[in-house]
């Protein structure tokens, strides 16, 4: 999913769950506020039009703009299939239930009611405040299943059904592109692939140690095959995973185990350019020693033989405990601009505490004097938010190519 936790906001989560919020220093406290005041009113015209907002559009062929990393999400009381592990309403389990509650908050909506459809509709909204014909791209996200293909929904942290992803998109197609997600451990996972692809499915999405899945595995071969033959790109979560439990299946998202599907012909995209933890260097064999995921993805995005197989995805990057060398190299190293696409990791720029404009400041990634304009889109709309600021990022003298923000070329 790409859900990051920094361990910032659970700092923050855990003290408030157990009443002591007045134990945090103004240090740790989020310039921007705890809570999203999700204004239900447009962008000012002041704001829409302010000279930051268009300079962040020049340049961008508004059409091509296919935000890759949106998730859908709900808590499934008006049918729509989604399901959430209970251990988010949990009292035993109190830093989940408090992330369940920043989520629904970033995304707007109200815990106890059916949020499935305020959800969708805040969404088409803020897509529609978005200029030109882009579209936002709807995750699914399917269930764990273990070794023997069985699900295992104790391991599975929430269900979002194909079905549903589909009728969203084909109910809103000015706003909406989607993206199937289908173990490939399932004993029908290839004739979901085709029934999705039949259904404008543009891509299939991961999260390896949430879902289980090894895609160095040859359990997944067949699926690679028919993915390949089908055209339809991978869109796999890459580096550490903070935001779900996943135990000991962080091994799953070393950025190494997609050559598999990149040597058997997929094209690969690989979420948050795997910008967190570290991970084995197998290409030094079973005990080779422990570096940077980032290093490791940065290895294969300069390796000939993927050119045009191999792309790395932004979503998340701009989070507090990302800011760093991985965003540092997105930035500069231009060579690989034409491979890297941008994904909002929506609602995640709504959680206020998630981003720190103070820190990019700080770190020389963005000028102090854009703050305000920019820090005031994000109560209107955290999609116009995500987007203007990464438009305005520098290092260097240098900032991210408008390519990077066309990301149909890699799912139309």
């Amino acid at each position: 999913m790409g859900i990051p936790v920094v361990r910032r906001r659970a700092f923050i989560g855990t003290a408030l769950a157990a009443g002591g919020a007045g134990l945090l220093g103004l240090r740790y406290w989020p310039e921007d506020g705890l809570w999203n005041p999700c204004f239900s009113h447009p962008i000012p015209e002041s704001l829409l039009k302010h000279e930051l907002v268009l300079e962040a559009w020049e340049g961008i062929e508004a059409s091509q703009r296919w935000d890759c990393h949106v998730h859908l999400i709900g808590n499934g009381k008006s049918g729509s299939g989604i399901w959430l592990n209970p251990a988010m309403d949990s009292l035993w389990h109190p830093v989940q239930r408090i992330q369940k509650q920043f989520y629904l908050n970033a995304g707007c909506v109200e815990d106890g009611v059916s949020s499935d459809g305020a959800y969708v509709s805040r969404l088409v909204e803020l897509q529609k405040e978005m200029p030109g014909t882009g579209r936002a791209m709807l995750l699914a996200f399917d269930y764990h299943h273990d070794s023997q293909r069985r699900r295992v929904q104790a391991l599975s942290p929430f269900y979002t059904p194909n079905d549903y992803a589909a009728r969203v998109a084909q109910g809103h197609p000015d706003q909406f592109q989607w993206i199937a997600s289908i173990h490939p451990y399932r004993k029908d996972a290839v004739a979901r692939l085709e029934d999705a692809v039949k259904r404008g499915a543009r891509g299939v999405k991961w999260l390896p140690p949430a879902m289980g899945m090894d895609p160095a595995s040859p359990r997944c071969d067949a699926f690679y095959a028919a993915m390949a033959r089908l055209n339809v790109p991978l869109l796999s979560h890459g580096g550490k995973e903070l935001a779900v439990h996943s135990g000991e299946y962080q091994a799953l998202a070393n950025p190494l185990r997609l050559r598999r599907p990149l040597d058997q012909g997929v094209r690969v995209v690989v979420a948050h350019c795997a910008s967190l933890g570290q991970g084995r260097d197998m290409d030094r064999g079973p005990n080779g020693p422990m570096l940077d995921n980032f290093e490791l993805f940065s290895r294969m995005m300069d390796e000939p033989r993927y050119q045009g197989r191999l792309f790395g995805e932004i979503s998340a990057m701009v989070q507090y405990n990302r800011v760093g060398r991985a965003l540092h190299d997105v930035i500069t190293r231009e060579d690989w601009h034409g491979r890297l696409v941008n994904g909002s990791d929506y609602p995640l720029p709504g959680i206020m505490p998630l981003i720190s404009l103070r820190k990019l400041v700080g770190e020389g990634f963005l000028d102090g004097s854009k703050v305000a304009v920019i820090s005031a889109l994000r109560r209107y709309n955290p999609l116009m938010f995500d987007f203007v600021l990464k438009r305005h990022l520098r290092r260097g003298g240098r900032g991210l190519a408008a390519s990077v923000f066309e990301s149909r070329r890699v799912f139309g």
